[in-house]
């Protein structure tokens, strides 16, 4: 079969289209026909191995996988020994952050992972969409209790997990303020975002409002920055560790001496994610933003792109 592959930590430069063995399910596993997958910066970070902390999960010296890929939506064509949830024909889609070799013609996956069916009426691109900044976008909000009328400003609100936030936020009665580019203000408005902040002509930190909470969807501010922007009470989560890895010390430091918080929304428990997501995929309340989608032939051209950090939602990898 045909899939994505390097030996070595790389950039996008380092990785092509090879034959490798199909894999076969072993027991309790599923074999499944990849039909769309997403290059992420989850994806980004088990390329390239960076930060180096990715490669306590991934492989220290080199990829546990040369096949990379996070995240998937495709169909099971067999099922091992003891299967019972899943079977043949099954449109399936699932998420592992350390690696699913996923982005390849087929894979296996066990039946307990994080793997569930996909709702009717929502086709493999925007099932695989769904998924990695979906996940941490919910991860977000399970650091917090939001609840409707509450005041909340989102950085980043074009990306995946921005974008997906913004609609997690308003499913949920949250006023949100969105800072993001001027050529995605109205696809901003669209998704719930009450009041939207061109970050090319103001800066956000300055706006001279506050609020509950305060979401740095791509990691590029600083809780100093944002403090102003708190109420008393008030909390800070960006996705990234932040300069010198502040954004993990600092909640305990504002636990003991800040009215003004910070919590670092570290993504667990994928299944409930997938949960939340598909009810709101079924609602129509989630609607995955799809930014580009290249053929597997072209996996370098995407993780380049990728990697620019100027995606709109997600890019999407056809297999």
């Amino acid at each position: 079969m045909r899939a994505a592959y390097r030996k070595k930590y790389c950039g996008p430069e380092g990785i092509e289209i090879s034959g490798v063995e199909k894999p076969a399910p072993l027991q309790n596993q599923l074999l499944v026909r990849v039909h769309a997958t997403t290059v992420n910066r989850t994806d980004c970070a088990v390329l390239t191995g960076k930060p180096f902390i990715m490669r306590f999960f991934t492989g220290l010296f080199k990829p546990k996988s040369p096949v990379p890929g996070t995240d998937f939506a495709g169909e099971v064509v067999a099922v091992g020994d003891g299967v019972t949830q899943f079977k043949t024909g099954d449109r399936v889609f699932g998420f592992n952050d350390q690696g699913l070799a996923s982005q390849a013609e087929y894979m296996a996956i066990a039946e307990k992972a994080a793997v569930a069916k996909i709702p009717d009426g929502i086709d493999f691109y925007r099932a695989a969409a769904s998924l990695e900044a979906a996940h941490y976008a919910y991860n977000f909000l399970n650091k917090v209790k939001p609840s409707a009328g509450q005041q909340v400003l989102v950085n980043g609100a074009t990306g995946g997990i921005g974008s997906a936030l913004v609609q997690f936020l308003k499913h949920f009665g949250v006023t949100v303020t969105a800072v993001c580019n001027t050529k995605n203000i109205a696809l901003v408005s669209s998704l719930g975002a009450a009041k939207v902040i061109d970050y090319q002509k103001e800066d956000f930190t300055r706006l001279g409002e506050q609020f509950d909470y305060v979401f740095d969807a791509v990691g590029k501010s600083t809780f100093g920055k944002c403090k102003p922007l708190l109420k008393a009470g008030g909390i800070y989560l960006s996705t990234e560790p932040g300069p010198g890895g502040q954004n993990l010390f600092l909640p305990l430091w504002t636990a003991l001496f800040s009215r003004k918080k910070v919590k670092f929304p570290l993504p667990t428990d994928i299944p409930r994610s997938i949960r939340f997501i598909s009810e709101l995929l079924v609602s129509g309340e989630f609607k995955p933003v799809i930014d580009r989608k290249y053929p597997l032939s072209q996996v370098a051209e995407a993780y380049a792109y990728v990697m620019t950090g100027q995606k709109t939602g997600n890019v999407i990898l056809e297999i």
